[in-house]
């Protein structure tokens, strides 16, 4: 299915005829094309098309039951879920929280990622609930290739949302068997307390001999803005382009603390730049 989506999407780029709002808001609401709903939750939340009809139309795309996978997922509530995280609109959050019972996985995933970028606090207490048994409960599903809960999102969420009743559920993660997870609880722990050697592991995984996690590093110190890590991002073994966004979200950091103290770049700031440019 997903490569039927990918299909789609290049076709409509190569008619040179982009979706309009209407258009989109329509393919959404109806059932006979499956590919062209998923597509048109992606471009909705893609464009950010703030109207009133658009994210009607991805409210009740995430009670959809038609568009579903042969083990039980749904796709496009999964799309909608991103694209209602995407347009801002906090009144859709108690949408998404509910999402976080669905029995998709991968949709609760895409909940609490919306829910996260949404920045709405009334949501923490859901999202703890998904940590219910700690470190203990956090394992693998049977015959998947993923862990029972989204702990990575759920607890990246929790840390994006300074919610510091969480600290204490968090902290363990750092000893989860799942690199991706440790990293994930690193970054909030970091955003949760200030502490440097949080940071500082997320640095220390930049050395890692497998890729994926090396690249999930460079995520996560962007995501934070972790300033000391700005030299060894630029020198990482990864895709410049990662390198850039991740050394984006230092300066980001850097600039939003210190303009309007500073309107001139500090030292810092004109060394990311520096590492930036020699990237390009």
């Amino acid at each position: 299915m997903q490569n039927d989506y990918s299909k789609l999407e290049r076709e409509q780029n190569s008619q040179g005829k982009p979706l309009t709002v209407e258009q989109a808001i329509d393919n959404l609401q109806q059932k006979k094309d499956l590919g062209n709903r998923y597509y048109a939750a992606w471009w909705l939340g893609r464009f950010r098309i703030r109207e009133p009809q658009a994210i009607e139309a991805l409210l009740a795309a995430l009670e959809d039951k038609s568009d579903r996978t042969p083990d039980g997922g749904y796709p496009l509530r999964r799309n909608a879920a991103k694209a209602l995280g995407k347009l801002g609109d906090r009144r859709v959050v108690p949408a998404l929280i509910a999402c976080l019972d669905c029995e998709d996985r991968y949709v609760r995933e895409s909940a609490a990622q919306a829910l996260e970028m949404l920045g709405d606090r009334s949501c923490i207490s859901a999202l703890i609930k998904l940590l219910d048994g700690g470190v203990e409960a956090a394992k693998q599903v049977p015959g998947k290739p993923h862990l029972v809960q989204p702990y990575e999102a759920v607890i990246e969420a929790l840390g994006t949302l300074q919610a510091q009743e969480a600290l204490p559920l968090i902290q363990p993660f750092l000893e989860h068997p799942v690199a991706k997870v440790q990293y994930a609880a690193a970054r909030a722990m970091y955003q949760l307390t200030g502490q440097n050697g949080y940071g500082d592991r997320l640095i220390q995984a930049l050395e890692n001999d497998n890729l994926q996690l090396r690249r999930s590093a460079l995520m996560d110190l962007g995501a934070i803005g972790y300033l000391p890590a700005a030299e060894t991002i630029a020198n990482t073994l990864a895709e410049n382009s990662l390198k850039l966004i991740s050394l984006k979200g230092l300066l980001e950091r850097e600039l939003g603390e210190g303009a309007a103290l500073f309107p001139a770049l500090s030292q810092q700031s004109q060394e990311i730049i520096s590492w930036m440019d020699g990237l390009l």
